[in-house]
């Protein structure tokens, strides 16, 4: 009975020790916690410096959008309406006779009004009506054939002539993308003068007016206002080009795009 007690006591000696060597081992290493990233270090505000970037690109355009139209005089309204009726529907067909779809004629603006015997009379002597169309043109070496066929057949104003990018959105990322290049790079020249270095950007915004300035001014004369960059982009595509002999000459347009951006100092 005695042998027996011992050998439970030995037994219960051993597990206690086998629970007491466990608990001491250290955890593996999959439950252990993982080290936590060092924190970044913030910006300093207080220090900052502001430059603004501006990039030019010229791009061969390959769309054009033509404003022209019919004007109409009759003595009473219904015969100036029927008789500029007529005569803009002729001018609509001989432009679609050249390639021109349905879609891409569409009234501009309709102006009837009265015309009067004098600048001081109020005594109508008749009516006029001013209709005018814009027409796209997808393929820009039309442009004069187009002009051509519609005055010949009655189109007796032309309104304006203006040439765009089909692939706009694709060049005005360019040239934001070179224009936020340019802000950096002026940044880091500034900074370095003042025996400091950039750090991270603080803020950004777009001149959306320098868009819009770039798109009415011919490509030589706007690109004298590029501050940083000026790139040559090629055609948009194979319809963007015009024969020697054409009297319309299709140059380059000017893409724009300028940004403000602030940089911490460090």
């Amino acid at each position: 009975m005695k042998t027996t007690s011992t050998f439970f006591n030995l037994v219960l000696i051993g597990i206690l020790a086998l629970l007491a060597i466990n608990a001491a081992r250290p955890p593996a290493a999959a439950s252990a916690s993982p080290t936590p990233a060092p924190a970044e270090a913030s910006c300093d505000t207080g220090r900052s410096v502001q430059v603004s970037g501006t990039a030019t690109i010229n791009v061969t355009p390959d769309r054009a959008l033509l404003q022209l139209g019919v004007q109409s005089t009759g003595n009473t309204p219904d015969s100036v309406q029927n008789l500029n009726f007529q005569q803009i529907q002729r001018v609509t067909a001989a432009v679609r006779a050249l390639g021109v779809e349905a879609k891409d004629i569409a009234t501009d603006y309709y102006i009837v009004y009265p015309l009067y015997e004098d600048y001081n009379s109020l005594a109508i002597k008749g009516y006029r009506i001013d209709n005018t169309v814009s027409i796209t043109v997808r393929n820009v070496s039309l442009v004069d054939d187009i002009i051509i066929a519609a005055l010949k057949i009655g189109a007796n104003k032309i309104q304006n002539l203006q040439f765009f990018s089909s692939e706009l959105r694709k060049y005005r990322d360019q040239a934001r993308t070179l224009a936020m290049t340019a802000a950096g790079e002026k940044a880091q020249a500034l900074s370095a003068v003042a025996g400091a270095q950039t750090g991270c950007v603080l803020s950004i915004s777009e001149n959306i007016a320098s868009q819009y300035y770039g798109s009415w001014r011919s490509g030589r004369e706007s690109t004298q206002w590029a501050q940083n960059v000026i790139q040559n982009a090629a055609p948009a595509s194979a319809g963007a080009s015009q024969p020697d002999d054409s009297p319309i000459s299709l140059g380059q347009i000017a893409i724009r795009a300028e940004v403000s951006a602030r940089y911490s100092l460090k």
